[in-house]
């Protein structure tokens, strides 16, 4: 699709919205990082299909279309109740995004003002960016993790991404950070590189220039704050939903508020990006605090541990096998690290960018590249397997001969 300028002003969905969150997705072996592979390659890539679906008794599967590189659709989720329905993660902001509920809705016979609950996984605006308006619409409580927050909004000042990390300090480095921070629509710092070195956020094409990349930069943050949330979630609370309880399964590593939802009476468990039937989610450096692929790792092992029959994925099909599914994305990870420890034997001492590099190849960085390599590098770094230092000003990783691992790259016990 063609991007013109005046889409990112008229309609967000086209604008800072699709560059915020177009690459999220990790692809080793399947394309590269966030490709996905071939056109419609994957099932997450698949195009929205108007078809209603009733997945599981009281749960019907709507798709919404998404507009940008990676993904194809959102499954929006309904849960039937008598008193209307709860929706799960109803798509991107803006108006054509809005229209694609509405009628999504009305092709499984409700209007939004049937909605009485909506339910957010996490912080990324394919899941929460229809929130507000369908709550605004209907008076529908949204639920989410109390921890929700979308890092990119601010009032005043830089928007920091991430907190601190203090525990970097051990490597004799004094206190530094792992914050990203957003100075305009132009300049992020990131933690890995050196201050004068900063990247371009994802989140508007380089063919807007001056007052117009002003503007879609102040319309695109303000259509991508979240709405006020009706409860705060916690993990193992329990949401009534479809006439039966259903529990929070508190799941980080995709993002630091991630959710799933999971159903004991049907053994169905609702899991937004956190596990996906044949991509990779992203896991990035920075916004989940120390050590994000820990974290998600062990929240990987912790879903395996209920009962399910069938996973309700926020994009692709519905499928059966989590525990396989899981093992396959655990061993994807194994496999990444093996790459950063032989890049490390052959490279000697390297920054984020030449690790990056030499992973994905030239030309095919980026932030959610380096990012995901930066994850993967302080998951090593976390685990004594690795050292780092600062050489003008840039983060420089090491992984010295015979250093052994204070653990193992699967979840911990």
């Amino acid at each position: 699709m063609e991007f013109r300028p005046a889409d990112a002003v008229r309609d967000t969905e086209y604008g800072i919205c699709m560059m915020l969150d177009r690459a999220r997705w990790s692809a080793e072996g399947e394309g590269g990082p966030g490709s996905g592979g071939e056109r419609f390659g994957k099932q997450e890539q698949e195009p929205a299909s108007e078809d209603v679906i009733d997945v599981a008794p009281g749960v019907l599967r709507m798709q919404l279309p998404l507009h940008f590189t990676g993904l194809g659709h959102v499954n929006m989720y309904g849960l039937v109740d008598r008193a209307g329905l709860a929706v799960v993660d109803p798509g991107m902001p803006g108006r054509g995004a809005w229209r694609s509920v509405v009628r999504a809705l009305r092709r499984a016979g409700y209007r939004p003002a049937d909605v009485h609950t909506v339910v957010v996984t996490h912080s990324h605006p394919d899941h929460f960016g229809g929130a507000g308006r369908l709550a605004a619409e209907s008076g529908a409580a949204v639920v989410a993790f109390g921890g929700f927050a979308v890092p990119w909004v601010v009032h005043s000042g830089p928007d920091v991404v991430s907190v601190d990390d203090s525990s970097l300090g051990t490597v004799s480095l004094g206190t530094v950070t792992t914050e990203a921070v957003v100075h305009g629509p132009g300049r992020l710092s990131v933690p890995w590189r050196a201050a004068d070195n900063a990247m371009s956020p994802p989140q508007l094409p380089r063919s807007l220039r001056g007052p117009l990349l002003q503007l879609a930069w102040r319309m695109g943050r303000r259509y991508l704050e979240p709405p006020p949330l009706g409860r705060a979630l916690t993990d193992g609370d329990q949401l009534r939903l479809a006439d039966r309880d259903w529990f929070v399964v508190h799941t980080p590593g995709h993002t630091a508020d991630h959710v799933c939802l999971y159903d004991p009476e049907h053994r169905l468990m609702i899991a937004g990006d956190h596990v996906l039937p044949t991509i990779t989610p992203h896991v990035s450096g920075i916004g989940c605090g120390p050590d994000p692929l820990r974290q998600y790792l062990d929240a990987l092992d912790r879903v395996t541990r209920f009962d399910v029959d069938l996973v309700l994925p926020a994009h692709g099909h519905p499928f059966a096998d989590l525990a396989g599914r899981t093992d396959q994305i655990v061993r994807h990870h194994q496999r990444r690290l093996g790459r950063l420890r032989e890049i490390a034997a052959s490279e000697g001492p390297a920054t984020v960018e030449v690790f990056t590099r030499s992973l994905f190849g030239a030309g095919r960085g980026g932030l959610l590249a380096e990012s995901e390599v930066f994850a993967h590098l302080e998951h090593l770094r976390h685990d004594g397997a690795a050292v780092v230092r600062r050489q003008d000003g840039a983060l420089v990783y090491a992984l010295p001969e015979g250093a052994v691992p204070g653990g193992r790259s699967g979840p911990a016990n």
